[in-house]
């Protein structure tokens, strides 16, 4: 039985024997290749962890004309206000309109949890459609339904032929996995599973129609960096189909068409490439993410290569990285000496770690938010890159891991993502996002921006130092002074360090 068939996807931990929690120098981590990661990511403390709904709700409410139903308590979700701001400039940006996510939660309560949901749950499938009349209702198990047993996807089976939207169970139980990055399955197998699986064969194309590539995009990239890379694409003639973030669901189904499905962030992509492969004979490439000067000529070989196309990628890398030095040269002296801190997920932390040494910068750390198979290729060419060893942490959440990293590294640069650049900003280090809907990261125009950006923040770090002046963080003394990692158990049992 395939994955497909089940009602929901495997977790990461099994499928991809993922981990969350490891430490040390790059060279032993990497060098070990993860032996003491353990799968279940245990600490003999920890401070929390990311929900699946988090990153599960950065796709589902960019998807135009859906509603976002969430079968869980009121608070779960409560995100989904902050990422807001995301879907509305998404929106703005491709089709000029102002329009917010929709989301709605059945609001689970004691009584609920008690008599069992299904009953408000169909009420409200069914109101929602009459109310929004959406195209798709994204029906979500948030962690109370995986307690007491609520079926979401029986429930979405009995009342589908009361309204017109197709429906979508998502499996967001958050305590079923440690692995945040196994809520991009959960969505890609609700799609699969209703939008894909009676799509139509792949149809024969005649000798002179342009190759159709799938671009897998991601929530936290925004519209620029999507028309950066459709440029690049596009130059080597090819047509290009954006998909899952802020795709049509009508149109959805034109990814089983294409001739090539291609990924910007392999920890994100690859179970529906898999899927695309098996069920519809649409290849991928899931190799390299398309950030800093080298991955991107690799992303770019790559998809020539399929084509045959080589002679004309190399003309136009040749290009690109010629314009792109000219415009660095006057940035790069400036960060000379600079050490860089970076904090990700496993695959835009590396790629970026490598970014950061194209631009000279120097890596003081590296914090990753889980491991699994896909990023080996990363390490191994940080590994060749790098002048000096640095400390690399797999972990999400663990804020006291990296305030004791970051008060011993003493990097001038901070790069980690949304909301999570507070901890660096109260010790005064000058801090900048990884990835923003608004702003350039990634391909040759992203390197320059980012540059750019950092450039501007270096000659001006007031900001970040005035606010350490008037903030303490909460940790002691005494565990500055510990090893940061000390509180992660390997995998024979013992505790780490």
């Amino acid at each position: 039985m395939g994955y497909f068939d089940q009602k929901e996807p495997p977790r990461r931990e099994h499928r991809l024997q993922a981990c969350i929690a490891d430490g040390g120098t790059f060279s032993e981590v990497a060098n070990r290749r993860m032996r003491c990661c353990l799968p279940d990511g245990e600490r003999t403390f920890a401070q929390g962890n990311i929900c699946l709904l988090l990153p599960a709700l950065g796709i589902m409410n960019t998807i135009p004309d859906s509603v976002v139903l969430m079968h869980s308590a009121i608070g779960c979700g409560s995100s989904a206000h902050a990422g807001n701001a995301g879907v509305r400039a998404g929106n703005n940006a491709r089709w000029g309109v102002l329009k917010d996510g929709t989301w709605l939660s059945t609001a689970l309560t004691e009584s609920d949890v008690i008599c069992g949901g299904e009953g408000k749950l169909s009420a409200a499938i069914i109101e929602a459609d009459k109310r929004f009349q959406p195209a798709v209702i994204f029906v979500v198990a948030g962690c109370v339904p995986g307690i007491i047993g609520d079926d979401i996807d029986g429930v979405s089976e009995g009342v589908q032929s009361q309204v017109a939207a197709r429906i979508l169970p998502v499996h967001c139980e958050g305590f079923k996995t440690k692995i945040w990055a196994t809520s991009y399955d959960a969505v890609y197998h609700a799609i699969g599973r209703t939008l894909l699986k009676d799509a139509a064969p792949r149809a024969a194309k005649s000798s002179n129609a342009r190759p159709v590539v799938n671009l897998f995009n991601v929530s936290s990239m925004g519209r620029p960096d999507e028309v950066e890379l459709k440029r690049l694409l596009e130059l080597l003639g090819l047509e290009v189909n954006i998909f899952p973030v802020f795709a049509e669901p009508a149109k959805m189904a034109q990814i089983t068409q294409a001739d090539l499905s291609v990924s910007t962030c392999p920890t994100h992509d690859d179970y529906l490439l898999r899927y695309l492969q098996e069920t519809c004979g649409v290849p991928y490439i899931l190799k390299h993410m398309p950030i800093g000067i080298a991955n991107t000529g690799l992303w770019l070989r790559d998809v020539a290569a399929f084509f045959g196309l080589q002679e004309k990628a190399a003309a136009i890398i040749a290009r690109e990285e010629t314009e792109l030095a000219a415009a660095l040269a006057e940035l790069t002296p400036a960060f000379a000496g600079k050490k860089v801190f970076l904090s990700a997920g496993e695959f835009r932390a590396l790629a970026t770690a490598l970014l950061m040494g194209e631009l000279g910068f120097e890596i003081s750390g590296i914090r990753a938010f889980h491991h699994d198979e896909f990023a080996a290729p990363e390490y191994q060419k940080l590994d060749q890159a790098k002048s000096k060893d640095f400390p690399l942490n797999i972990a999400n959440c663990q804020v006291f891991e990296e305030a004791n990293l970051l008060k011993r590294t003493q990097p001038d640069v901070f790069l980690g993502h949304m909301n999570g650049n507070g901890t660096a900003a109260k010790l005064g280090i000058t801090t900048s996002v990884i990835y923003n809907v608004g702003l350039q990261y990634v391909g040759y125009k992203g390197a320059y921006e980012l540059a750019r950006r950092l450039y501007r923040q270096l000659r001006n770090p007031g900001f970040n130092r005035n606010i350490s002046k008037w903030t303490v963080l909460p940790y002691k003394q005494q565990w500055y002074g510990q090893y940061p990692f000390s509180h992660i158990k390997a995998a024979g049992g013992e505790v780490d360090g």
